[in-house]
């Protein structure tokens, strides 16, 4: 998959997976690595800079395997900057999907497109 495709959606990513439940740092990665293909990199930082600006906050917890995990929850103005990340997902995708079918000469939400002659 595309790298910038990847980078775009991230921060929504993460932010939808904080708001089913709390999860530490390698749970997250474990998450995206498999259903998006993004390097454990690429998610610490992305960790570092939600934090740094209110949307989730970080706990340690003891962990039954070894030492304890950082956790991280989402806070409530990081619930509504998700929702908000969604609705523009959503709108975004719509657009690119809508650009794709009228490419094809399918019809659009507009009406029906004519092919070049």
């Amino acid at each position: 998959m595309n790298i910038q495709f990847k980078k775009g959606v991230m921060e929504l990513c993460v932010l939808a997976l904080l708001a089913e439940q709390d999860c530490y740092g390698y749970e997250l990665v474990t998450h995206l690595s498999r259903g998006v293909g993004l390097a454990e990199g690429t998610v610490y930082p992305l960790l570092k800079r939600l934090r740094d600006d209110g949307y989730i906050v970080s706990y340690l917890q003891e962990s039954p395997d070894g030492p304890p995990r950082k956790y991280y929850r989402l806070l409530p103005v990081g619930r509504a900057y998700e929702r908000e990340l969604e609705t523009e997902w959503n709108i975004f995708i719509a657009h690119v999907s809508e650009i794709l079918r009228g490419r094809r000469g399918e019809p659009s939400a507009e009406g029906t497109r004519e092919e070049p002659q």
